[in-house]
């Protein structure tokens, strides 16, 4: 083969991997859903999830996560408990590397390989599924809750590297497991041991909490509720959770571009000018004015909700954990895609300077080109999770909750009928990503 038909050849490749590539990112082809979604469109925001999932598999797990946030806030929660359940066993999964996988999405980008979640989204679809299960059955929720707590020390020991170093040791902690742990352990009114050392790991882990040094003092004196009374748990999810965005890696494009030039200075072939930037998925947080949920009981004011998680933290914090592997990840593709064009010029043995050296350069730029960060997310997350904690006397009640606004609650409130058992606990769960609530609220004892 001559050295022009070499040329062509690695040419066409260049292109057929290309045209692989994908250009635009996961969050703006899920623009649709979450604007469905915040308008109150559930069944708008299902359609288009169940669309998505049909047009494109790879990214059915991240999707399933979405439909199951609209299945919570739809007073759906079996169906979001199936959801949540099979996407965390895809993620257990695919947390095994699959080297061949791993190996094209270094000649395209990350968003060739199956999405296994990021860490703060494997230990949170356990949580959700505590409280989704919480909300209709309640036989799994505690197990639910250990694996919560299982799994963030698991992902947390596996990320000490060679050196001994481990950038995932100081992550945030879910407060939530251990809350929804002690809350079960109470409910049983004989193991208060159990429930005692869960609260006390509640207020370690979120110290913010406002209602953790209340729960460590009933739990050491043994009193779930007093005899003809039972309690309601108020569960809200607010605000508009963490997202990610692409981001340009200023640093490491300035770098690649010093060391691009030197090598096509000294070296027997040049390499695609570093015109494409870097680029990286950041994890961003998303305003909102929603402080917490105001809870009304037939007619009298009873409290406000308070954070046990904030998930918005929590994602930014393992972000920022992890970045240098993030970035590193995304040097090291740009690398290997200049070393593969500069390769194929030597078995090609061109000559630097001719139109086919140069031709091969614009094929490497116009691959580098293509990437896109990798910005699949589980969108539809709140910015915080929020609870209170109310005694009330056994048979039927309403409720109202109010999402309060820099400190003025906003009127016009939902409401709904509920029930309180003796001695038992009941659980409802609501929507807030503003000041109007998504969906219905769910309870456990309608």
């Amino acid at each position: 083969m001559s050295a022009a038909a070499r040329t062509f050849w690695w040419t066409l490749t260049l292109a057929a991997v290309v045209g692989a590539s994908g250009c635009s990112t996961y969050s703006h082809r899920v623009n649709g859903i979450r604007d469905s979604f915040y308008r109150n469109d559930l069944a708008g925001a299902e359609q288009q999830v169940r669309a998505g999932i049909e047009r494109d598999s790879g990214d059915a797990d991240v999707l399933r996560l979405e439909e199951a946030m609209i299945c919570l806030a739809n007073n759906r929660p079996a169906e979001a408990e199936k959801l949540l359940r099979a996407v965390r066993d895809n993620f257990d999964h695919l947390e095994q590397a699959d080297l061949a996988e791993s190996a094209m999405s270094y000649l395209t980008d990350d968003q060739r390989r199956a999405y296994a979640g990021e860490d703060y989204e494997r230990v949170l679809v356990r949580a959700l599924l505590a409280l989704s299960n919480l909300l209709h059955d309640g036989s799994d929720a505690e197990a639910y809750s250990l694996q919560t707590i299982d799994k963030q020390e698991q992902i947390i020991a596996a990320g000490k590297d060679d050196k001994g170093q481990n950038p995932k040791q100081n992550y945030q902690r879910v407060a939530l497991a251990p809350y929804l742990r002690g809350v079960l352990r109470e409910a049983s009114h004989h193991d208060y041991d159990d429930a005692r050392r869960s609260f006390e790991t509640v207020a370690a882990w979120q110290p913010e909490f406002a209602f953790a040094k209340h729960d460590v003092e009933r739990a050491v004196y043994g009193r779930h509720s007093e005899r003809g009374h039972g309690v309601l748990y108020v569960f809200a999810l607010t605000g508009r959770g963490p997202h990610k965005e692409e981001a340009i890696e200023v640093p490491s494009s300035a770098a690649l571009l010093i060391a691009g030039e030197i090598l096509s200075a000294t070296g027997k072939q040049s390499v695609p000018p570093n015109i494409a930037p870097v680029k990286v998925p950041r994890v961003v947080a998303r305003r909102h004015d929603i402080q917490e949920i105001g809870v009304r009981v037939d007619g009298h004011d009873l409290g406000r909700t308070a954070t046990i998680t904030n998930v918005t933290n929590l994602a930014i914090n393992q972000y920022d954990a992890i970045r240098e592997q993030i970035v590193a990840r995304a040097v090291a593709r740009r690398i290997v895609k200049k070393g593969i064009v500069y390769g194929a010029k030597e078995a090609s043995e061109m000559v630097k300077g001719t139109p086919a050296s140069f031709a091969v350069d614009l094929a490497g730029v116009a691959w580098e080109a293509t990437e896109s960060a990798d910005t699949r997310c589980w969108g539809l997350l709140p910015d915080q999770i929020q609870v209170l904690r109310v005694e009330l006397p056994a048979g039927r009640h309403e409720i109202e909750l109010a999402p309060v606004i820099r400190g003025a609650t906003v009127r016009n409130a939902p409401s709904r009928r509920f029930t309180i058992a003796d001695g038992d606990n009941t659980y409802l769960l609501a929507v807030f990503p503003s000041d109007r609530m998504v969906g219905q609220i769910a309870a456990s004892r309608p």
